[in-house]
């Protein structure tokens, strides 16, 4: 059901000049890599950062690492901008983001338990600028939920968190619960948690492709729900065929690598995780 590119002969693919893309993280865009529609048509894939990658670090040091990896789009976790900060405290964390030469384009994973945390969570997503809450509203306030797109005009991309989520476990059981709702709410495919349980990336990404609105990008190291978090490209996802989705689906959204290995030095793994991605792209 999974079969895969081994690493091995994705590397002797790339070639030299890719593998050396792959080997280092330097401070090129991923913008550079434009990945080939199967219309024929070239597609930017964007790629970005979700913080909560770098949450045991304050956000001047994530801001840091995100610019060394050539990020130019970010999502932030609480850790980084927490639900409860002031207008004020939220607009100095936001001008901080930009004059660090990235785009604040989301927040989350944003918990919405009762009324007050969805009208907390689009106000600080307002006054943020961000154009996207990656969120886990429960179900029964989906309803608020899609007035308060309306309202906003922010999207919401609900996140799917694998086995043990009761409410969203997989991009099914979101399209699911939103299909009649503004389209404004969609999905964040979280393909780390798709695969654990049970369902391939790319076919959920290319089925709900109208709904698809963000991605966490990783890799695992089983496809199963006792699934580990490895660096990309080492584990049971098939990449190169997922990214082949994105260019063929013309996803227009941001690939956000949430690597969750290595919590106190994340960087190594990231950094291999993200050349990885480069040199798939570099490929198509």
């Amino acid at each position: 059901m999974y079969a895969r590119q081994t690493r091995r002969q994705f590397i002797q693919t790339v070639g030299i000049g890719a593998a050396a893309c792959v080997a280092g993280a330097s401070g090129s865009s991923a913008q550079d890599y434009p990945a080939g529609a199967s219309q024929g048509k070239a597609k930017q894939i964007k790629l970005g950062l979700a913080s909560y990658t770098l949450r045991n670090f304050d956000l001047d040091k994530t801001l840091a690492m995100a610019r060394r990896l050539g990020f130019k789009f970010i999502a932030l976790k609480s850790m980084h901008l927490p639900l409860e900060s002031s207008p004020a405290q939220i607009a100095e964390a936001a001008e901080k983001v930009k004059k660090a030469g990235l785009e604040l384009y989301g927040g989350g994973v944003i918990y919405m338990n009762n009324q007050e945390e969805v009208n907390r969570a689009f106000d600080y997503a307002k006054t943020a600028g961000m154009k996207v809450i990656i969120g886990a509203p429960v179900p029964g306030l989906l309803a608020l939920v899609n007035q308060k797109v309306q309202q906003y005009d922010i999207k919401v991309a609900i996140h799917n968190h694998g086995p043990g989520d009761k409410n969203y476990p997989t991009p099914a059981s979101v399209y699911e619960r939103i299909k009649d709702l503004d389209k404004r709410i969609g999905i964040c495919n979280d393909i780390g948690h798709t695969i654990r349980a049970g369902e391939d990336p790319s076919v959920s990404a290319e089925k709900f492709a109208d709904r698809l609105l963000d991605v966490h990008i990783k890799d695992e190291s089983a496809a199963t729900a006792k699934g580990q978090a490895v660096e990309v490209g080492r584990g049971v996802i098939d990449i190169p065929r997922f990214m082949r989705t994105l260019a063929k689906i013309n996803f227009a959204g941001i690939v956000a690598f949430e690597y969750e290995k290595d919590a106190d030095d994340p960087l190594p793994g990231l950094a291999e995780s993200v050349g990885y991605v480069r040199g798939v792209l570099a490929t198509i």
